[in-house]
């Protein structure tokens, strides 16, 4: 850690002070932060706050915010975990302001000509030099091709790129020194998430990336006349560009004036919902962050999607297992949702499936009598996905993703048709998932599946062999043993040991006084030596030795 402070020491500081003057003053010190304030500084590091889980996002939030790009989009990426994090917190994580001011019209143009050796207006027939909008990564300009086409074009801020690399890095190492310190770092294995976000990040920092997702959900929609996917523009797209086609159409803030004009919310909002599910069950590859800002009405009442940084992908298993979660909580059976969890993540080995099972039910309870229209699936497969959490049930991030995703497009529906039955739209799209599941054909595909991984396994048999055996000739044969109920065991382990000293310790004294007598009886000398009750000396230090022995056995309770 020490080359890392020394690189950026600047950056640890700013880390370092803004946590401190947000109350994080015990982790400062604990991951040994504190040694990069000055001495007079060093006062409030000790400060620890004891609030509710609101106070702590609110505080949280405010730090993420002062640090700029990279910790906002930690938050914003963090928010997507409801299976990690409180709702207070989630919520606070949520209201991350990803608004900053606009840099200037010349960095736009260093970046076009650093990547298409080409000025602006080469490449352009017009070009906005005031940006449509500006975020933590970067901006968006309006501009025309000089084919004609209106595009919007997104630029990558200068600089974000190194400061972002230099963030996350110094991020992993507060991590891992976090797990040492912290049970709760450990428990929900801070350095793996903090990887899981680092990916997602960088991959919204890669324009390329983000112009691929967009190109792949255009083939999801393609006979969908209501949904538009913006055509990506390669020949004027980068790694820090993204030109794409420019659509105009109403944000979803403006409900009351797409009423006045005419619109059918209600189907509007039936068909996001039918694009969103589509996406889930039966492409695997979703939007996962469809807020109101991703979206436009067009004047034709069509929905067009934006921003394809941050998509999730499901295989056909987790598309299945899906399905099954939601008939589930559909049908409140929560024997079936623990089948389902344990199939959706990885399982610790001690797993209390009847514990899991009861704190599941009782999640169930507030569902009980409530109409399907009421239920929501994103809060309620969250509440899952948090029990998950608590039983150390790793559940795969695009999993955890849907909740999230689920619960944001609830949110957004609801400001354009709150009297929508979300589930009712949904359960085709499950019931066909499990028609598949046990369709004879996909059983019959999954067969073959197994059988070349067997055949695999079986390939690799020798060799396994092999080294099973040049192991066995060094005689270091690895054993590793656990055991459920391990106190139990070692008190038995010592009883054992007790009873066997207590053997010994009788045996020896009776060796002592046999020899002591034999010794005595064979003798025919009569030097001083055999003046000393030898005999009485011994059997006094061995029943001594033997009652001492025997008080701190029975003192032990293990005998």
């Amino acid at each position: 850690m020490i080359s890392k402070r020394m690189k950026h020491m600047r950056r640890y500081r700013q880390i370092a002070a803004a946590l401190a003057r947000n109350g994080f003053g015990y982790f400062v010190k604990e991951v040994g932060l504190d040694q990069v304030f000055s001495l007079p500084r060093r006062v409030y590091v000790n400060q620890r706050h004891e609030e509710t889980s609101k106070q702590l996002g609110r505080r949280l939030r405010s730090f993420l915010e002062e640090l700029g790009p990279t910790f906002i989009k930690v938050g914003q990426v963090a928010s997507m975990r409801p299976d990690l994090f409180p709702d207070d917190i989630i919520e606070e994580l949520s209201s991350l302001q990803d608004e900053l001011d606009p840099f200037s019209y010349e960095d736009v143009q260093a970046i076009v000509r650093q990547d298409f050796g080409a000025d602006v207006e080469e490449l352009f027939a017009s070009f906005d030099r005031e940006p449509l909008g500006a975020a933590s990564i970067g901006q968006v300009h309006k501009a025309q091709l000089k084919t004609g086409e209106h595009v919007a074009v997104k630029v990558r801020r200068p600089g974000v790129y190194e400061q972002i690399h230099t963030d996350l890095e110094i991020l992993e190492e507060l991590a891992k020194r976090a797990e040492k310190r912290f049970d709760w770092a450990t428990q929900y294995q801070v350095t793996g998430v903090l990887e899981e976000f680092k990916r997602a990040i960088m991959d919204e920092l890669d324009y390329e990336t983000e112009g691929l997702n967009a190109d792949l959900m255009r083939k999801q929609f393609q006979d969908w006349s209501s949904i538009i996917i913006p055509t990506i523009y390669w020949d004027y797209s980068s790694k820090q560009v993204l030109t794409m086609e420019f659509v105009e159409g109403y944000k979803l803030d403006e409900v009351d004036d797409m009423k006045a004009q005419g619109f059918d919310c209600d189907t509007i909002a039936e068909t996001m919902i039918q694009a969103l599910y589509h996406q889930i069950f039966k492409d695997g590859l979703f939007h996962a962050d469809p807020h109101q800002g991703n979206f436009f009405i067009t004047e034709n009442q069509s929905i067009a999607l934006m921003d394809f940084g941050l998509v999730g992908r499901l295989s056909r298993d987790m598309k299945s297992h899906l399905a099954s979660l939601f008939i589930g909580v559909v049908r409140q059976d929560a024997k079936s949702i623990v089948k389902t969890i344990k199939k959706m993540g990885i399982t610790p080995d001690d797993l209390d499936e009847d514990s899991l099972r009861r704190d599941i039910e009782q999640v169930m309870v507030k569902y009980y009598d409530v109409p399907l229209k009421d239920i929501s699936l994103g809060e309620s497969i969250t509440d899952l996905y948090q029990i998950a959490q608590e039983y150390q049930i790793y559940i795969q991030p695009d999993l955890s993703l849907v909740g999230k995703t689920m619960f944001t497009m609830e949110n957004v529906i609801e400001t354009l048709a709150p009297d929508i039955n979300m589930i009712e739209v949904a359960e085709p799209y499950g019931k066909d998932l499990l028609r598949q599941k046990y369709n004879p054909k996909r059983a019959a595909e999954k067969l073959v599946d197994q059988l070349g991984e067997y055949a695999d396994a079986a390939e690799d048999l020798p060799e396994v062999l092999q080294e099973i055996n040049a192991i066995a000739k060094k005689r270091k044969v690895p054993i590793d043993i656990s055991f459920q109920k391990e106190d139990s065991f070692m008190r038995k382990l010592d009883q054992v040991s007790n009873r066997l000293s207590f053997s010994i310790v009788l045996l020896s004294f009776s060796l002592i006084m046999v020899g002591l007598m034999v010794g005595s009886a064979l003798s025919q000398q009569h030097s001083m030596v055999w003046n000393i009750p030898a005999i009485e000396i011994g059997f006094v230090i061995a029943l001594l030795m033997f009652l001492w022995m025997i008080y701190s056995i029975f003192r032990s309770g293990r005998f």
